[in-house]
Protein backbone atom coordinates (compact mmCIF):
# COMPACT_ATOMS: atom_id res chain seq x y z
CA UNK A 1 0.00 0.00 0.00
CA UNK A 2 2.85 2.47 0.30
CA UNK A 3 4.47 2.20 -2.66
CA UNK A 4 0.98 2.96 -4.23
CA UNK A 5 0.60 6.15 -2.11
CA UNK A 6 4.05 6.58 -3.22
CA UNK A 7 2.79 6.89 -7.05
CA UNK A 8 -0.10 8.38 -6.50
CA UNK A 9 1.05 11.39 -4.36
CA UNK A 10 3.55 11.78 -7.24
CA UNK A 11 1.32 12.30 -10.19
CA UNK A 12 0.79 16.22 -9.02
CA UNK A 13 4.91 16.46 -9.47
CA UNK A 14 4.55 14.92 -12.92
CA UNK A 15 1.98 16.68 -13.93
CA UNK A 16 4.02 20.56 -12.80
CA UNK A 17 7.46 18.68 -14.28
CA UNK A 18 5.57 17.67 -18.08
CA UNK A 19 3.85 21.33 -18.28
CA UNK A 20 7.07 23.02 -17.21
CA UNK A 21 8.56 20.89 -19.81
CA UNK A 22 6.51 21.97 -22.25
CA UNK A 23 6.02 25.60 -21.81
CA UNK A 24 10.09 25.38 -21.96
CA UNK A 25 9.68 24.26 -25.91
CA UNK A 26 7.18 26.90 -26.91
CA UNK A 27 4.35 24.12 -26.70
CA UNK A 28 1.31 25.49 -24.71
CA UNK A 29 0.06 22.39 -22.47
CA UNK A 30 -3.73 21.72 -23.04
CA UNK A 31 -6.14 19.27 -20.87
CA UNK A 32 -7.48 18.07 -23.87
CA UNK A 33 -6.34 16.71 -27.54
CA UNK A 34 -6.35 19.04 -30.21
CA UNK A 35 -6.10 18.42 -34.25
CA UNK A 36 -5.47 22.10 -35.91
CA UNK A 37 -3.26 20.22 -38.81
CA UNK A 38 -0.13 21.41 -39.27
CA UNK A 39 0.80 24.71 -38.48
CA UNK A 40 1.64 27.50 -41.27
CA UNK A 41 4.46 28.29 -42.89
CA UNK A 42 5.27 32.23 -41.53
CA UNK A 43 5.85 32.19 -45.59
CA UNK A 44 2.40 31.32 -46.55
CA UNK A 45 0.33 33.38 -47.46
CA UNK A 46 2.72 36.50 -48.22
CA UNK A 47 3.58 37.91 -51.43
CA UNK A 48 7.81 38.45 -51.47
CA UNK A 49 7.91 42.62 -52.76
CA UNK A 50 8.28 42.14 -55.95
CA UNK A 51 5.84 39.92 -56.37
CA UNK A 52 2.92 42.48 -55.27
CA UNK A 53 0.84 43.75 -58.14
CA UNK A 54 2.08 47.26 -59.23
CA UNK A 55 -0.56 50.02 -60.72
CA UNK A 56 0.35 51.78 -63.71
CA UNK A 57 -0.65 54.75 -65.15
CA UNK A 58 -4.42 54.64 -64.95
CA UNK A 59 -4.78 51.94 -62.55
CA UNK A 60 -5.48 51.15 -58.99
CA UNK A 61 -5.18 48.27 -56.80
CA UNK A 62 -8.26 47.05 -55.05
CA UNK A 63 -8.29 44.25 -52.22
CA UNK A 64 -9.55 40.70 -52.95
CA UNK A 65 -9.81 38.49 -50.20
CA UNK A 66 -8.89 34.96 -51.58
CA UNK A 67 -8.54 31.96 -48.94
CA UNK A 68 -5.44 30.97 -47.60
CA UNK A 69 -4.47 28.87 -44.58
CA UNK A 70 -7.68 28.39 -43.40
CA UNK A 71 -8.68 32.28 -43.14
CA UNK A 72 -9.36 34.97 -45.63
CA UNK A 73 -6.33 37.58 -46.72
CA UNK A 74 -6.30 40.38 -48.69
CA UNK A 75 -4.53 40.34 -52.15
CA UNK A 76 -4.52 43.99 -54.35
CA UNK A 77 -5.21 43.58 -57.67
CA UNK A 78 -4.87 46.09 -61.03
CA UNK A 79 -8.13 47.28 -62.05
CA UNK A 80 -8.78 49.84 -64.03
CA UNK A 81 -8.95 52.98 -62.61
CA UNK A 82 -11.84 54.02 -64.43
CA UNK A 83 -13.68 52.25 -62.64
CA UNK A 84 -13.18 53.43 -59.42
CA UNK A 85 -14.25 57.27 -60.82
CA UNK A 86 -17.04 55.58 -62.33
CA UNK A 87 -19.44 56.02 -59.44
CA UNK A 88 -20.91 53.37 -59.70
CA UNK A 89 -20.93 50.58 -57.13
CA UNK A 90 -22.49 47.32 -59.19
CA UNK A 91 -20.30 47.93 -61.60
CA UNK A 92 -17.16 47.77 -59.08
CA UNK A 93 -19.01 44.71 -57.59
CA UNK A 94 -18.34 43.45 -60.81
CA UNK A 95 -14.90 43.99 -61.43
CA UNK A 96 -14.39 42.80 -57.66
CA UNK A 97 -16.48 39.35 -58.15
CA UNK A 98 -14.23 39.08 -61.36
CA UNK A 99 -10.89 39.14 -59.65
CA UNK A 100 -12.62 37.17 -56.73
CA UNK A 101 -13.25 34.50 -59.05
CA UNK A 102 -10.14 34.19 -61.25
CA UNK A 103 -7.73 31.58 -60.78
CA UNK A 104 -4.51 32.66 -58.63
CA UNK A 105 -1.70 33.87 -60.12
CA UNK A 106 1.78 31.37 -59.87
CA UNK A 107 3.28 33.43 -57.41
CA UNK A 108 -0.09 33.51 -55.24
CA UNK A 109 -0.27 30.01 -55.49
CA UNK A 110 3.00 29.19 -54.11
CA UNK A 111 2.45 31.34 -51.30
CA UNK A 112 -0.67 29.49 -51.11
CA UNK A 113 -3.50 31.66 -51.95
CA UNK A 114 -6.45 30.14 -53.71
CA UNK A 115 -10.44 31.09 -54.21
CA UNK A 116 -13.94 28.82 -53.77
CA UNK A 117 -15.91 31.77 -55.58
CA UNK A 118 -16.44 30.37 -59.21
CA UNK A 119 -16.32 32.17 -62.34
CA UNK A 120 -19.90 32.80 -64.41
CA UNK A 121 -21.07 34.36 -60.85
CA UNK A 122 -22.83 37.26 -62.07
CA UNK A 123 -24.00 40.54 -59.90
CA UNK A 124 -26.56 43.17 -61.30
CA UNK A 125 -28.18 46.24 -60.13
CA UNK A 126 -30.99 46.40 -57.22
CA UNK A 127 -34.42 45.36 -58.07
CA UNK A 128 -38.01 47.54 -58.37
CA UNK A 129 -38.39 48.24 -54.55
CA UNK A 130 -34.59 46.74 -53.20
CA UNK A 131 -32.14 49.68 -51.52
CA UNK A 132 -29.97 51.20 -53.33
CA UNK A 133 -27.11 49.47 -51.81
CA UNK A 134 -28.61 45.96 -52.27
CA UNK A 135 -26.48 43.81 -55.04
CA UNK A 136 -28.31 41.16 -56.81
CA UNK A 137 -25.93 37.98 -57.46
CA UNK A 138 -27.08 35.37 -60.45
CA UNK A 139 -27.58 32.96 -57.89
CA UNK A 140 -29.29 32.51 -54.32
CA UNK A 141 -26.34 33.63 -51.77
CA UNK A 142 -26.68 30.80 -49.56
CA UNK A 143 -26.09 28.51 -52.28
CA UNK A 144 -22.62 29.34 -52.30
CA UNK A 145 -19.87 27.53 -50.35
CA UNK A 146 -19.08 29.18 -47.00
CA UNK A 147 -16.09 30.17 -48.24
CA UNK A 148 -17.17 31.81 -51.33
CA UNK A 149 -19.82 34.09 -49.47
CA UNK A 150 -17.20 35.13 -47.14
CA UNK A 151 -14.76 36.09 -49.69
CA UNK A 152 -17.58 37.79 -51.43
CA UNK A 153 -18.85 39.65 -48.59
CA UNK A 154 -15.22 40.75 -47.12
CA UNK A 155 -14.40 41.36 -50.59
CA UNK A 156 -17.24 43.75 -51.03
CA UNK A 157 -17.32 45.25 -47.81
CA UNK A 158 -14.33 47.57 -48.23
CA UNK A 159 -15.27 48.77 -51.51
CA UNK A 160 -17.94 51.50 -52.67
CA UNK A 161 -20.07 48.23 -53.40
CA UNK A 162 -20.93 48.17 -49.67
CA UNK A 163 -22.86 49.83 -47.76
CA UNK A 164 -22.04 52.81 -45.61
CA UNK A 165 -21.40 50.98 -42.44
CA UNK A 166 -19.44 48.39 -44.11
CA UNK A 167 -22.02 45.86 -44.67
CA UNK A 168 -23.26 43.83 -48.04
CA UNK A 169 -26.36 43.54 -48.90
CA UNK A 170 -27.22 40.70 -51.21
CA UNK A 171 -30.00 38.36 -52.74
CA UNK A 172 -30.32 36.24 -55.36
CA UNK A 173 -32.43 36.71 -59.04
CA UNK A 174 -35.15 38.02 -59.21
CA UNK A 175 -37.58 39.25 -55.91
CA UNK A 176 -34.83 36.64 -53.69
CA UNK A 177 -35.23 37.56 -50.40
CA UNK A 178 -32.44 40.22 -49.34
CA UNK A 179 -30.13 39.45 -46.41
CA UNK A 180 -27.10 42.30 -44.96
CA UNK A 181 -24.28 40.38 -44.26
CA UNK A 182 -21.18 41.69 -42.08
CA UNK A 183 -17.58 40.55 -42.66
CA UNK A 184 -16.11 40.42 -39.09
CA UNK A 185 -12.88 39.13 -37.77
CA UNK A 186 -14.30 35.71 -36.62
CA UNK A 187 -15.39 35.38 -40.78
CA UNK A 188 -12.12 36.37 -41.67
CA UNK A 189 -10.09 33.49 -39.49
CA UNK A 190 -12.45 30.99 -39.69
CA UNK A 191 -14.94 31.33 -42.34
CA UNK A 192 -15.30 27.68 -42.99
CA UNK A 193 -16.84 26.89 -38.97
CA UNK A 194 -17.85 30.39 -38.61
CA UNK A 195 -21.14 31.89 -40.24
CA UNK A 196 -21.08 35.36 -42.29
CA UNK A 197 -23.72 36.87 -39.94
CA UNK A 198 -26.75 37.95 -41.84
CA UNK A 199 -30.05 39.69 -41.12
CA UNK A 200 -33.20 39.75 -43.45
CA UNK A 201 -33.82 42.91 -44.97
CA UNK A 202 -37.43 43.95 -44.49
CA UNK A 203 -38.81 44.27 -48.06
Amino acid sequence: MTGRKTVRAAWPLLAVAAAAVLSGCGIRATEVPTDFGPAPSRAACQLAGGEVAEPEAGEFTAPVALVCGGRLVDVDRVLPLRERHAGDPVRMARALLEEASRTPSEDEERAGFTTDVRKGLTVTDPGEGDPREALRLGTLPENLSVFALAQVVCTFSGSPAAASDGSVVLGGPDDAPLRRYSCTDEVRNRPGTAPTPAQTVAP
